[in-house]
């Protein structure tokens, strides 16, 4: 697949070497070529298997005395010493062609060696298939490069990217812009990464996203935006989270929801079913369904109302109470007593849990239920504007983030019961992924200020420089933005966004292989005004 993917380009201009240890066949017999590669394996002295990004090569060791310096040094060389080689491309001898490589019809007589570099013992084997504990793969994660899989993994990451802004940029006329990564708190929504400055008490923040940037470059003129951005949010890593990521980040001025649910669709060529927050909390029990199998949640309130069972008839007698049910399909066979009594402990008053859950046991059970090779894109649209807060549910907290507009149709609810109002917000959802989210945006400074000040009861005075923006003839703007990472985790089957990510941080946030965060000295923090209780510093040194 690796192969296939780069067979296209051309690896070897600039360099001194003539080939990959990917792109040798049949048709190189006899030509002389010079390879450059890593030692993934030796045999007796007889021969090694020389590895680059791009695949394999077999190596033959000369036994003839002439060539003995050639033969000891290659030898002698331990695993994953950088090496070159020259020699003549000949055919395996038959039977001992291997179908499993590309290469692996042919083999190369080596004449000439050089040692580039020799490696020290390593802390793991460079295979794909040895396992190793994520803590030692993120020490050291330039070993871990190495793998094919992260190889693949990264030059897919980058052809996706190069094809997206070919097809913004060159084909729909978006412009690449950069916006700042210093710039200052935003309110609401995720903890932001405080930087301090040297103005006493001053501190930047990092953006969790280029939102108030892209809206300003509309504001601006600049009518269609584009950018791969980095993204920070102060929060604990999960497998789908990073505290620094990247974005496809998107922003057009005079559009509507459908223009921009047409354009991410029309960068994989077909339109995406598209559903109701309220029919995907009603049918799959979550705002991000799965929709690769059934098992929908179905409401049989009628069907067990003169039931005699009493806890099912205390259940309907609440206001708006109901029952509700999944059909697993040929569960008996699959499922035994105690995967049902599992589900007793699960806290999972939400079915949306039990659907997946149950899905699970399914498959560990056998049952194909779920097509790993199946993408299903889904549009989720019609949020709620406003949500409770979980901490003091009669506040109020946007569903999306301060700046999504509301729905045509509910706007004059706005000012007189926001808690029914919907949003022009939009959500892409890919197997049951949330791979992107968007809105149209506030385009009137007055209604902007009204959400701030009366619903969210935020300080407008934080975003001033936004809302005086708005009020110099802001054009109506939208946008989406898709989570880079996670998308492309879900393209290769990786089982977490680290396996995508060229330098991830681990799942406390810290980056092993280069100890970050770190310690600084009184000395350095001095500039900044800023003092550390370096008792506790020093405990936590301890610690660690």
């Amino acid at each position: 697949a690796l192969t296939q993917l780069l067979v296209s380009h051309n690896f070897n201009s600039f360099v001194a070497r003539t080939n990959t240890c990917g792109e040798l066949r049949s048709a190189h017999v006899g030509q002389e070529v010079t390879l450059y590669g890593w030692i993934q394996y030796q045999r007796h002295g007889l021969f090694l298997v020389l590895r680059d990004f791009q695949g394999l090569t077999q190596i033959i060791l000369p036994q003839d005395e002439a060539h003995s310096h050639v033969r000891k040094l290659l030898s002698n060389a331990p695993v994953e010493s950088v090496v070159r080689v020259t020699g003549i491309v000949s055919s395996r001898p038959p039977g001992q062609e291997n179908p499993k490589m590309p290469t692996g019809d042919i083999e190369v007589k080596v004449e000439t060696a050089e040692i580039l570099n020799s490696c020290k013992k390593l802390p793991f084997e460079i295979k794909d298939f040895i396992k190793k504990s994520e803590a030692l793969r993120m020490q050291y994660r330039y070993l871990d490069l190495r793998s094919f899989q992260l190889q693949y993994n990264l030059r897919l990451r980058s052809q996706i990217v190069m094809r997206m802004r070919e097809y913004l940029c060159n084909l729909h006329g978006f412009v690449d812009v950069e916006t700042p990564t210093l710039f200052k708190r935003t309110p609401g929504g995720a903890k932001e990464f405080l930087v301090p400055s040297r103005e006493a008490g001053k501190f930047y923040s990092l953006p969790q996203s280029p939102q108030q940037f892209k809206q300003l470059l509309m504001v601006g003129g600049v009518d269609r935006y584009f950018q791969v951005a980095r993204c920070y949010r102060d929060e604990g890593s999960r497998p789908d989270r990073q505290p620094e990521f990247t974005q496809i980040d998107i922003e057009m001025s005079f559009v509507d929801q459908a223009g921009i649910q047409r354009l991410i669709e029309g960068a994989v060529t077909t339109p995406f079913p598209s559903m109701t927050y309220e029919e995907a909390l009603a049918g799959y029990g979550t705002d991000k369904p799965d929709t690769r199998f059934g098992m929908k949640i179905v409401d049989i309130s009628d069907i067990l109302r003169r039931s005699d069972v009493q806890f099912v008839q205390n259940a309907l007698s609440y206001p708006r109470g109901t029952v509700k049910a999944i059909c697993i399909p040929q569960g008996v066979r699959y499922l035994k007593n105690k995967d049902l009594d599992s589900f007793l402990f699960l806290q999972c008053s939400a079915l949306g849990s039990l659907r997946l859950e149950s899905a699970d046991l399914l498959e560990a059970a056998g049952m194909m239920l779920r097509d790993p090779t199946a993408f299903h894109f889904l549009w989720v649209v019609d949020f709620p504007l406003f949500l409770p807060k979980e901490e003091n549910p009669a506040e109020l907290e946007s569903a999306h983030h301060p700046f999504t507009a509301p729905h045509p149709a509910d706007t004059n609810l706005l000012y007189s019961d926001p808690t029914k109002v919907r949003s022009q917000h939009y959500d892409l959802v890919l197997n049951g992924n949330e791979i992107g989210g968007g809105s149209i945006r506030i385009h009137n400074a007055e209604q902007q200020r009204f959400v701030l000040e009366k619903v969210l009861k935020e300080d407008s005075e934080v975003l001033s420089h936004l809302l005086e923006a708005l009020e110099f003839g802001a054009p109506p703007h939208g946008g989406i933005a898709l989570g880079l990472d996670r998308l492309i985790s879900l393209i290769v089957g990786a089982p977490s966004i680290r396996d995508v990510i060229a330098f991830p941080k681990s799942f406390r946030g810290r980056d092993l292989m280069g100890n970050a965060p770190d310690y600084v000295t009184p000395e350095e923090l001095e500039p900044y005004h800023i003092q550390v209780s370096w008792p506790v510093a020093e405990t936590e040194a301890k610690k660690n």
